[in-house]
């Protein structure tokens, strides 16, 4: 379900990662028509400080339309855009990426945050799977790249993530927004807003 046109609600959660020891804050958005997913996330890559913010727009049916990422990786400046058509064509800094065409959403590997792009346009019931592709956005090349992934729903709140052709499985649990909250060994919520 989504909020009246012109109305904004909002969402936020705060993440410790393990992976990439840091933090990342996020907050969900539905502002004229859109869903507006931004957030920042300040972590250790290598012994290298990264400092990245975020912002995708997806239309209300959660089809992705514009990502960007900004920020640096110790000394190296980043300024990424990234940009859709309803052809199913996506672009990287005005480079059209003909690899990752028709996919739905953009995967941001450095974050936790895009899981729950799938999640909320697949609306999956309890027990249904669904199989995609989304437009991967490399850490730390900055490369988009097609990644097969399957998501299960195991229950109301928890569901079986498999990507590259089952490289990588486990059980993500969710918040009632869709937000992952336990991304095991690699992210954990420390605050969600109610």
């Amino acid at each position: 379900m989504k909020p009246n046109n012109g109305t904004v609600h909002i969402d936020s959660i705060l993440w410790h990662g393990f992976v990439f020891p840091g933090r990342e804050a996020c907050r969900l958005l539905f502002l004229n028509s859109e869903w507006h997913l931004e957030g920042t996330a300040v972590f250790s890559y290598e012994q290298q400080a990264c400092r990245l913010e975020y912002q995708i727009i997806c239309d209300a049916t959660w089809h992705t339309l514009f990502a960007s990422v900004a920020g640096w990786l110790d000394t190296t400046v980043l300024d990424i855009q990234i940009k859709t058509d309803p052809t199913g064509r996506w672009w990287l800094n005005e480079v059209e990426q003909s690899e990752v065409r028709d996919c739905i959403d953009i995967d941001l590997n450095f974050s936790p945050s895009t899981n729950l792009l799938p999640i909320r346009r697949l609306g999956l019931a309890v027990g249904e799977e669904a199989q995609i592709q989304a437009a991967w956005l490399r850490f730390p090349s900055f490369k988009l790249e097609p990644l097969p992934q399957k998501y299960r729903r195991m229950n109301e709140h928890t569901y079986r993530y498999e990507s590259a052709g089952g490289q990588f499985i486990t059980e993500l649990k969710v918040n009632d927004s869709g937000f992952v909250i336990d991304y095991p060994g690699i992210w954990q919520a420390e605050s969600v807003s109610e």
